[in-house]
């Protein structure tokens, strides 16, 4: 029997296009509203959404992202109520993907075992951790695998074949290939190598590949969702939600770009 995540990327192949896969920042710009921009994201065309758990030290986030993390935390955001949200979400999207997206010392605290116990219980489909190597998931990939959990793998533009492949054999969900060396933001470039290194990915891979960091508009969801099973956006989406206008103003601002994004991947694009 499939499980969510193979039907969604079965489903997005049947229709001829990449999955879109939407980053949010649990807890910006206060838990309620929150919910409300994630399931705007998911009504304007997101397949999956990374529900990002706001941390202390987001080494691996770029300015926007840092930014909305840390109003997440002076409101007391919690990976508690982002689970709580995650399970109303749930109840009201029985067909979306939904992935827990942190960094590891947040999950170690809140318990690996109790984590993964209430993630199944709620129907969120698998974590991101994404400062676990893969020399150090021996702690949470029997959990994960145990609950019929994904543990969703990084490959960067610095991994070589050999170790993407030991990466990938293993794993299950999808593989999150990192498009850019650095941290997540819009870029107004994306490296030359980009396309050759998805393709040579799409071949090492024996799960969908996706691409994110740094996609920033439709034109180029559109040229990278030619090589990969779906695409990534978080900083592109964030930036508009953290601008200076009135809170129902950026959350239209933000559908409309969701909207716009899952356009660009249809086959008629």
């Amino acid at each position: 029997m499939k499980n969510r995540i193979e039907k969604i990327f079965e489903r997005c192949s049947d229709e001829k296009r990449a999955a879109l896969i939407l980053f949010t920042s649990c807890g910006y710009p206060d838990m309620e509203n929150s919910e409300r921009i994630i399931q705007g994201a998911i009504d304007s065309g997101a397949d999956i959404i990374e529900l990002g758990v706001p941390f202390s030290d987001p080494m691996a986030d770029g300015m926007i992202i840092q930014k909305a993390s840390q109003i997440a935390l002076q409101n007391a955001t919690s990976l508690k109520k982002v689970l709580a949200m995650a399970e109303r979400l749930r109840k009201r999207n029985p067909d979306t993907g939904f992935i827990l997206f942190s960094y590891f010392n947040v999950l170690l605290s809140y318990g690996l075992e109790a984590l993964t116990d209430e993630l199944t219980k709620i129907g969120v489909d698998g974590i991101l951790s994404v400062d676990l190597p893969y020399e150090e998931k021996a702690e949470l990939e029997p959990l994960c695998k145990q609950k019929g959990l994904h543990l969703i793998p990084l490959v960067s533009p610095a991994t070589s074949p050999e170790r993407a492949r030991l990466i990938t054999g293993q794993a299950s969900g999808f593989v999150y290939y990192i498009a850019v060396r650095g941290i997540t933001g819009v870029r107004t470039e994306l490296p030359q190598e980009l396309i050759a290194r998805l393709e040579e990915m799409g071949r090492i891979s024996p799960i969908p590949v996706v691409a994110g960091f740094g996609i920033g508009d439709p034109e180029t969801a559109r040229k990278i969702a030619k090589h990969a099973r779906g695409i990534v956006v978080g900083s592109a989406g964030m930036s508009l939600l953290v601008q200076e206008k009135p809170l129902e103003e950026r959350i239209s601002d933000f559908k409309h770009f969701v909207k716009s994004l899952s356009g660009s991947l249809s086959p008629d694009a």
